[in-house]
């Protein structure tokens, strides 16, 4: 009796562990689904300066629900080059990004630890706590504040001069949804 060809089930030893980067690596899939093209964010004829304060302020909250994961990954990629002269801060910060996928990004059950369940909200602040402390212990401070800085003001420089116009919420899905531009579309009324 052969087995060729067959497909190992969670049944085995190393299945359990098969499944859980499988489930890991669609999260991820559908989480960077999320992300926006980035010719769309980066449209020039979508670009100019707004009317007015209240303008600015409304463009901000569009942008920023709309471009939300790519301006997550800004961020980051700020912070990552901010860490780069210093390898250790670097590392920690690696670990620490690991640490939260599978703490909070990837499970799928909620936290339990010596028979007690953590919430989402305890682990959420308890890894923002730990990180903050772990990246300072590394006297990275100064990079990490410059860096946090820069990123919040390309964020927000983006998300003031980007046009909202093409930009619609779609009450459904409960999110926003491009128009006949490109991108997803929303179902005709």
């Amino acid at each position: 009796m052969t087995n060729y060809g067959t497909i190992p089930t969670s049944s085995s030893p190393s299945g359990g562990h098969i499944e859980y980067i499988s489930r890991a690596k669609e999260r991820i899939k559908s989480g960077l689904g999320t992300r926006r093209p980035w010719r769309e964010m980066f449209s020039f004829h979508c670009l100019n300066l707004p009317k007015s304060f209240r303008d600015s302020i409304s463009r901000v909250k569009t942008n920023a629900g709309y471009f939300r994961m790519n301006y997550a990954i800004i961020v980051l990629v700020i912070i990552f080059l901010g860490l780069l002269w210093h390898p250790i801060s670097l590392i920690v910060f690696i670990v620490m990004m690991t640490v939260w996928l599978f703490l909070y990004f990837l499970r799928d059950d909620p936290l339990a630890i010596l028979g007690r369940t953590i919430s989402d909200k305890a682990v959420l602040l308890i890894l923002s706590v730990v990180t903050l402390v772990v990246l300072l212990l590394t006297h990275a401070t100064t990079n990490i504040l410059v860096a946090l800085s820069i990123a919040v003001v390309v964020v927000l420089i983006h998300a003031i001069v980007r046009k909202t116009d093409d930009l619609y919420f779609d009450e459904e899905a409960g999110g926003l949804l491009r128009s006949a531009g490109g991108g997803a579309s929303s179902s005709s009324s």
